[in-house]
């Protein structure tokens, strides 16, 4: 028997919640968008059918997946960004020249994987972005939502285990602590309304996430604490199940076939793309005269996240926040408009 989709999402949202809320328990990197990939996934591939994503919850994910990437930008002291320019742009370059090559030669070596799902699976930075970007540039973004996450879950996880071995700076900060008023729920609303409508007339590239990060932007001077639109932990979740629900929901056996073979090639990017990174790190550790701990993390190729809360647990100076932030600017725009530069 045929099961029909509202039936399907019956077993889907509720087997999404208790996967995510495991691997929640269990510390898993990126959990409840891997949660959600595996439900929908396991749903599409044992009923042979693809399992669609109604049109307003893809819309409100993308959207809020704008709203997260506007927010370390938003905390970030302008004055501070400035003294970062050149390190950021050069570690942008850096990033950005091994994901374009490697796209490249990713697509050459399979025709049916395009140049555009080739890149944007291997530009490191902004992994929730990314296959929001690969549905509005006509890429294959169940690919590059797989890879992109690999990447992430490889960096997440090293992370942590590389700290011990670098000499980190003692002491730390106070957690920054974010109240939840209703004037900025409003406001976070007022952004999914009106952020796609304003990156359209503004003919933006990916309206969605570029016009709704301008608009956050915007509005976060408006209140005197920065952090007061940065989404509540509900949000979040939504974001990412949101994204894993399209991705999971979309895959096939073949497709599946496809990624399969093309895994070797995607874990010799990611290695190369960390070792790149590691090395680049102490370029930045003399440019900037500061640790290899912290040029590290303002090296590290993505785990934005993992990143900062390192960097806040132990301490570490603005040069984390201000090189990643101005490198996620740089990969945004090189995604946006990655088709012109393709051409």
């Amino acid at each position: 028997m045929t099961l029909s989709n509202p039936v399907r999402w019956t077993v889907v949202v509720p087997a999404t919640i208790g996967i995510g809320m495991l691997f929640d328990y269990l510390h898993v990197p990126a959990g409840w968008i891997l949660a959600a990939i595996l439900a929908a996934a396991g749903m599409s591939i044992s009923t042979g059918r693809d399992l669609p994503v109604h049109r307003m919850v893809s819309r409100v994910g993308r959207n809020l997946i704008a709203i997260m990437a506007a927010a370390p930008i938003v905390a970030a002291d302008p004055v501070e960004l400035t003294h970062f320019i050149l390190p950021g742009l050069a570690m942008a370059v850096i990033t950005i020249g091994i994901g374009i090559v490697g796209g490249l030669m990713l697509a050459r070596s399979t025709p049916e994987i395009s140049r555009e799902t080739g890149v944007l699976s291997m530009l490191a930075g902004g992994a929730s972005v990314m296959p929001v970007l690969a549905q509005e540039l006509g890429a294959d973004f169940r690919y590059v939502t797989l890879t992109q996450y690999l990447r992430l879950l490889a960096v997440t996880v090293t992370l942590p285990l590389l700290v011990p071995l670098m000499d980190v700076p003692r002491g730390g900060v106070d957690h920054l602590q974010i109240s939840y008023d209703p004037v900025a729920l409003i406001v976070i609303l007022g952004i999914i309304v009106v952020g796609e409508p304003l990156g359209k007339f503004l003919r933006l590239p990916a309206p969605t996430i570029l016009g709704s990060m301008l608009l956050t932007i915007v509005a976060a001077q408006f209140f005197p604490d920065p952090a007061a639109l940065a989404l509540p932990p509900v949000l979040k979740i939504a974001a990412f199940i949101a994204i894993g629900w399209a991705a999971g929901g979309a895959l096939s056996v073949p497709a599946l076939k496809l990624f399969a073979s093309q895994l070797p090639a995607t874990f010799l990017f990611i290695f190369i793309l960390l070792a790149a990174s590691a090395l680049a790190a102490f370029g930045l550790m003399f440019w900037l005269d500061t640790t290899y701990f912290e040029a590290y993390l303002a090296a590290s190729p993505g785990g934005l996240e993992t990143v900062l809360a390192l960097a806040d647990e132990f301490g570490a100076g603005p040069s984390i926040a201000a090189i990643q932030v101005i490198r996620l600017i740089a990969i945004l725009l090189v995604a946006g408009y990655l088709p012109k530069i393709l051409k």
